[in-house]
């Protein structure tokens, strides 16, 4: 298989992109403040580690009944997903703090969960925030043969299914992460079709030594602690439960009713919008009036904000969502938005529905 060509974005006057970045930085300017993450976001991150390892070992070394088990280890898979959407994700973007070593800590965290952050940092930063909703690059719409999560993708039987099944394969996804798709970009050299950039010496060792922790704190010790069968029980409800979690939010971002899917043109290697655009249509907002969702999911309901200004700490998005909504108005772009997380999730089945039924 060929490697993919990433895609341009054209070049245009009166930028969508400039003004917006325009505004926003008056914001901060006006107000005084860092683009970062401040003492709120820094309290979060302490509570939910200090929640994920006090969980872990009261599972582990004080083996608990299995009716205080049972519900710990879906808080455990719930703590792990938001890790992920509070601090590793705005630690990965340089957004977390205004030290470099204190963003490295915090996206260090998608280590202590077990997954790998070279790999990520590629896939996330660099191919999904750049081409997002491009088939063929976008690996987040790559779930493979059982989904059809693009138009251009081939349409097989089962998907007029996928609507009913896709609760059961979204479970899988921090599974399948930690223990094969991370194994096939490391030996495949390969994101997709996208080459992975050259590893260093280093970045060998660190995929190494995180996957050997993960195998002690996540497998060994707790089979040594609590024997196998409630090892096992335990694993698949923590990891079915944070797969679901992490695998609804990032959909319900991008493939709902309303999102597009750019192509590329055949000749020029453009796509049809510069970057600010191609943002707003492949990308949607949910539930950001629910502080009790935004407060979970690290400001991931505004996916929008977060796309178009990534090196900003997700703290700062209910401010600056006003600001590129009055943008998106004088541009006349569509701001996609969905009031509550139920509604989101509606779009998202009928989006499903339709892609599987019709080419």
């Amino acid at each position: 298989m060929t490697a993919t060509i990433t895609p341009k974005f054209p070049v245009v006057k009166n930028s969508l992109h400039l003004e917006l970045k325009k505004r926003v930085q008056e914001y901060f300017d006006e107000k005084g403040i860092s683009v970062t993450g401040n003492i709120t976001l820094f309290s979060k991150a302490i509570i939910l580690v200090t929640a994920f390892i006090a969980m872990y070992i009261h599972l582990i070394f004080f083996t608990p009944a299995w009716y205080i088990a049972i519900p710990e280890c879906i808080v455990l898979g719930c703590l792990i997903a938001s890790i992920g959407f509070n601090v590793m994700h705005d630690g990965s973007h340089g957004s977390f703090s205004k030290s470099k070593w204190k963003n490295k800590l915090a996206a260090a965290s998608l280590s202590m969960l077990g997954a790998n952050h070279f790999m990520w940092n590629m896939k996330h930063n660099i191919l999904h925030h750049s081409f997002t909703n491009v088939d063929g690059v976008d690996d987040d719409i790559e779930i493979g043969v059982l989904m059809r999560m693009a138009p251009t993708q081939k349409r097989f039987w089962m998907h007029r299914f996928q609507h009913f099944y896709f609760w059961f394969l979204y479970m899988l996804l921090y599974v399948f992460w930690i223990f094969f798709t991370d194994y096939r970009k490391y030996f495949s050299k390969k994101i997709g079709n996208v080459p992975l950039k050259k590893m260093k010496l280093k970045d060998h060792i660190e995929f190494w030594l995180v996957k050997l922790y993960h195998g002690f704190i996540f497998l060994a010790l707790p089979i040594m602690m609590v024997g196998w069968f409630n090892w096992l029980m335990g694993f698949l409800l923590v990891t079915l439960v944070s797969g679901f979690v992490l695998s609804i939010v990032f959909q319900l971002a991008h493939t709902v009713e309303d999102t597009h899917f750019p192509l590329a043109d055949n000749d020029s290697n453009k796509l049809p919008d510069e970057f600010a655009a191609h943002q707003l249509k492949t990308t949607a907002n949910f539930a950001t009036k629910n502080k009790t969702i935004s407060w979970l999911l690290g400001g991931l309901n505004f996916q929008i904000e977060h796309h178009l200004f990534p090196k900003i700490s997700h703290v700062h998005y209910p401010a600056i969502s006003n600001i590129i909504k009055n943008v998106c108005v004088e541009y006349q772009v569509q701001y996609i938005e969905y009031p509550t997380m139920y509604k989101a999730v509606v779009a998202h089945i009928h989006f499903l529905r339709r892609l599987g039924k019709y080419d």
